[in-house]
Formats: structure tokens, C-alpha cells, sequence
């Protein structure tokens, strides 16, 4: 059997668990002055500390809440190279396109495998301590077959939630013939990169790839067992959510400029909307509505989009306060959105809620609720992480 760890004195115990008493996942819901009970890799028990079952080990949280981890469903974390000069740029006045991605597929075909994993752990690492336990990770900066292949295989290494994202943007050697790309992305690229990969995703934008391009790399890598997510609606109006939705994908993201047809469609679907603030941040760029997408019934998650170009922060954190003060989302919501909404966007049942058969991920803040998230922006207050039930790391 097991060991058990009880964690008691829980300020507030966000658990997200369904409403119905199923022990699986729902809406927002927590418990105060709350403990919960570990058995190896998952939750046994929550409750109130008055009737906290024993346990092999005990830690005390002295009022401090406890959170479900963070599930990152949107990163891109293989790279090499750096764009500050760029975002300073920007920051003057320089506005952003989708264009400056080839400045780091530069950089990123001329490092080594070492390079680029040393920049992969070091990014998944600093995840880590900031509360993020479950996180996607895509390819889309190498754009030739080898590099793709050894970006998702580096990511793989790392996540089970390995993204192909070949359909990044169209390389300068393919500048005039696009087709040829496409051709490339639906073929040997997509061969050689399936085995690491779970998605497959598109940026479907202007200066990337149209909606007829979207749907054939859609169901080219459908046709190779990859389950289809994409890039929407973040630079301008278009056709990205409805490609989304009319191929099932799990999730689009961005998502800035939506019509009323694709915020119904998004709310009639099992699409999520994955909002992405740090690249509003970063850009200047108008921020996401979530109140109306929220209101409309549509499930939102909230990702950080960790990419050396357009936001370069790994932290969920400073992701929520932005949705809280800029997105018109309750501070119960983004959390939700920042735990359970991402493991909606990964399609994944088994985190980002807290209760019996919940991988045990979970977060100690030095902090009494969930609102101080948004409440202290830019404060690191994690304390303690606990990774599939074990202390993953601790200050």
C-alpha cells in the first residue's frame, strides 16, 4: 500500500470538484479550513480538517490555501535565440506581425540538441516553481523536417502534451511557393514528427496559413492519429475558430477578435477558448473578452503562450491577474480557467481539480485564498508544489 500524506490547516481548498459529489471534475468550488489526504500518485480525500482521516505523514498548511496545479495548454518552449531588441521595438512603437517568428526558426535550426534542451528544461523548470504542473509544448521553430522531428522529441521528453506545429509560418526558402510548404507539413514533416506528437495545431492568420491550408493540415494530421487545436483570431477577424470548431478541435487560442457567429460556434462546440493575455501583454494588442465568451457559455481556459517573441512569461500567475484585471473575469473564474479550463483545452480528466482519483497536483500558497493570485500581482507566492505526490519543489 501506499504511503499517505495529510495536508491539514488548509485556509481554502480550491478543488473544483463536480457539484454532484462524483469526486470528478465540475465548476469552481472550494472548501475552508480543509485538509486533503494523498495515497501515492492521487488524491484520497478532502474534507474538513475536523475529520481528517490519519495519515503516514503529515504537513501543516497554517491557514495557507491549497490549489489544484496549473495546466498550461498553450507553450512553445523549444527555441533558441532572444527578441528582446524586438519587444523594445515594439514597446516604441514597432507593431507586431507574425513575420518575426523566422528570426528565431534562425536560431533555433543553428543550435544543438543540447542547446536547445538546456532552454527547454530551464523554461519547464521555472513552470514548475511557479505552480504549473501540467503543460503543453509545441514544435513550429525549426520548419524543416529534421528540426521538427527533434523539436517535438525534445519536447517529448518532458510532457506527454506534445503539439506539431510544422504549420507555423511559411520558411524564407519557401517564400512564392507555399504550396510546396504545405505539401512538405502534410507529408514527410508530419511523418517524421506523429510518433512524439498528441496535436496537431495551425496558425491560421493572416501571414501564416488560410483556412483551406488550416483544414488540410488538420486532417492530414488527423489521418496520422493527432487530435487538431489552433491559433485563432489573434492578429485580426478570420476564419481560425470556425476551422476550430468545423474539425473538433479541442481548443482555439487567442481568440481576440471574434464575431457573434464564432462566439455562438464556440458555445454550441466542445471547443474551448484558450485566452492568452501574456501576448496581449506583450504586443499591446487589444485584450480578449472573456466576460463575453463566459457569458455566452462558452468554457475558457487561460495559457500562458511561453515564445521568445510575442510573451515570453511562464507564469500562470501573472496570466490570471492579467485575466482578472483586463479580461473581466472573476479571480474564481480565471483559476478555474487556469487549472480545470486547461485540462479542458488538453482534454485531460485527471488534473486541474483536487478529489478522490485526482492526480495528486497540487499548490500551497503563502497566501489564504485563491484571490490573492490576482490580488498581489507579480508576488511569488507558491510555496510548495506537490507533482503527481510528490514534493516537486519547495521555498
Amino acid at each position: 500500500m501506499a504511503e499517505t500524506l495529510l495536508i491539514t490547516r488548509i485556509g481554502e481548498l480550491v478543488t473544483n470538484a463536480a457539484a454532484d459529489g462524483s469526486g470528478g471534475p465540475g465548476g469552481f468550488a472550494a472548501i475552508a479550513d480543509a485538509a486533503l489526504v494523498v495515497e501515492g500518485d492521487r488524491v484520497a480525500w478532502t474534507g474538513s480538517s475536523a475529520r481528517a482521516p490519519a495519515a503516514d505523514a503529515v504537513v501543516d498548511a497554517a491557514g495557507r490555501a491549497v490549489l489544484p496545479g496549473f495546466v498550461d495548454s498553450h507553450a512553445h518552449l523549444v527555441f533558441a535565440g532572444d527578441r528582446g531588441a524586438e519587444f523594445a521595438a515594439r514597446m516604441a512603437g514597432r507593431s507586431y506581425a507574425a513575420g518575426g517568428i523566422r528570426s528565431t526558426v534562425a536560431a533555433t535550426r543553428a543550435a544543438s540538441d543540447a542547446e536547445l534542451r538546456a532552454g527547454l528544461r530551464r523554461l519547464a523548470g521555472e513552470m514548475l516553481r511557479q505552480g504549473t504542473t501540467t503543460f503543453e509544448c509545441k514544435s513550429g521553430y525549426g520548419l524543416t523536417v529534421r528540426d521538427e522531428a527533434r523539436s517535438v522529441a525534445l519536447a517529448a521528453e518532458v510532457t506527454p502534451e506534445v503539439t506539431y506545429l510544422g504549420a507555423h509560418v511559411v520558411p524564407a526558402e519557401f517564400d512564392g511557393d507555399s504550396g510546396g510548404y504545405l505539401e512538405l507539413v502534410c507529408g514527410p514533416m508530419l511523418q517524421a514528427c506523429a510518433p512524439h506528437s498528441r496535436w496537431v495545431d495551425v496558425f491560421c492568420e493572416r501571414g501564416a496559413f488560410g483556412a483551406d491550408e488550416a483544414r488540410a493540415v488538420l486532417a492530414a494530421g488527423r489521418a496520422c492519429g493527432l487530435q487538431p487545436r489552433v491559433h485563432a483570431n489573434q492578429l485580426g477577424p478570420g476564419p481560425g475558430v470556425s476551422v476550430a470548431v468545423e474539425a473538433g478541435a479541442a481548443s482555439a487560442d487567442h481568440c481576440t477578435f471574434l464575431s457573434e457567429a464564432d462566439v455562438a460556434a464556440l458555445a454550441s462546440s466542445a471547443t474551448v477558448a484558450t485566452l492568452l493575455p501574456g501576448a496581449e501583454f506583450s504586443t499591446r494588442q487589444p485584450y480578449p473578452d472573456a466576460r463575453r465568451l463566459l457569458d455566452a457559455g462558452v468554457v475558457v481556459a487561460l495559457a500562458t503562450d511561453c515564445n521568445p517573441g510575442s510573451s515570453y512569461t511562464s507564469s500562470m500567475p501573472f496570466c490570471i491577474a492579467l485575466a482578472v484585471r483586463d479580461m473581466g473575469m472573476t479571480t474564481a473564474e480565471a483559476v478555474w480557467a487556469a487549472t480545470a479550463g486547461g485540462a479542458r483545452a488538453l482534454r485531460r480528466a485527471d488534473v486541474g481539480y483536487l478529489a478522490p482519483g485526482a492526480r495528486a497536483d497540487l499548490i500551497m500558497l503563502d497566501a489564504p485564498s485563491h484571490a490573492h493570485l490576482a490580488y498581489r500581482p507579480g508576488v511569488p507566492l507558491v510555496r510548495a508544489v506537490w507533482q503527481s505526490g510528490h514534493r516537486a519543489d519547495a521555498r
